[in-house]
């Protein structure tokens, strides 16, 4: 019997606010990043999404069939609020959504007024310009829960095998004090360290994965490690608050397998990841 094809999991850094947008030198390898992504993989019919910038009680699942844009950023150009991005909603799709999450016993209600905001549309707009695939997203649960959302991930999962994209938008990195002094001694040693962490944690194979109990084994040691992820290297450096890391998690959840494509760039000078499964 012929092996369903199963629709890609992205976990991607979406960097500064509009900046990618706005031609910022320091967002030239992020930009460049997400278009190779994109060109990557086929075309999507849907993506459901996950972004750092929405925190909820609970998930709530965007139900609107045109979201608008929420311009969750301050001190930009004027450009930067004129940005559009008219890729439509899905509610029969968010539906289904809340109703999957429920079955897994996931909080979930509908959200029929929250648009898109920057960590959706700002990525979005570099990946898929024309703005024609259909985009649901899925807030984070404001308890920041690691393993509920790796959970989230696993309730996602069959949804690849509709041609459905399951999209995480955050930071491997993400401390803007940091940030703004990319040439840091305590920058450069934290984000390296910690996305090296990543790394081994999502891209290694630990162990032969040609037997399923090994295989299990595997999984079982990355679902640990990203559950505590505080031990890891620097990592409340890194993400003093979690929002930014958790959409991670929950591409995690969705894949339950190694990283086989990582993409490693700097964003404003400091290393930076997104994460491909296929």
């Amino acid at each position: 019997m012929t092996q369903k094809t199963l629709a890609p999991v992205m976990f991607v850094s979406h960097g500064g606010g509009p900046l990618p947008l706005l031609g910022d030198p320091g967002h030239d390898e992020l930009v460049a990043t997400l278009k190779s992504m994109a060109a990557a993989v086929d075309k999507p019919d849907a993506i459901v999404m996950i972004s750092a910038h929405w925190e909820e009680d609970g998930f709530q699942v965007t139900s609107a069939a045109q979201p608008p844009l929420i311009y969750d950023y301050g001190g930009f150009p004027p450009k930067a609020y004129e940005y559009t991005y008219a890729a439509p909603g899905n509610p029969q799709l968010a539906d289904e959504l809340q109703t999957r999450l429920l079955a897994h016993k996931l909080p979930a209600t509908l959200a029929p007024n929250r648009g898109f905001d920057h960590g959706v549309f700002v990525p979005l707009k570099v990946m898929y310009p024309q703005g024609d695939i259909p985009v649901v997203c899925i807030s984070l649960n404001k308890n920041f829960n690691p393993q509920q959302h790796i959970q989230l991930g696993q309730a996602l999962a069959p949804l690849r095998e509709k041609n459905i994209l399951i999209l995480g938008s955050g930071m491997s990195f993400h401390n803007l004090p940091m940030l703004f002094d990319a040439q840091g001694p305590n920058t450069q040693r934290a984000s390296t360290a910690f996305n090296h962490w990543l790394d081994d944690t999502l891209c290694e194979e630990e162990g032969s994965e040609q037997v399923d109990s090994e295989q299990v084994d595997s999984e079982a040691g990355r679902v640990n490690a990203l559950i505590n992820w505080q031990n890891a290297p620097h990592a409340r450096s890194c993400h003093p608050r979690e929002e930014h890391l958790l959409p991670l998690h929950v591409c995690y959840g969705a894949a339950q397998s190694q990283v086989k494509t990582r993409y490693q760039f700097n964003i404003m000078g400091v290393d930076t990841r997104c994460y491909l499964w296929q």
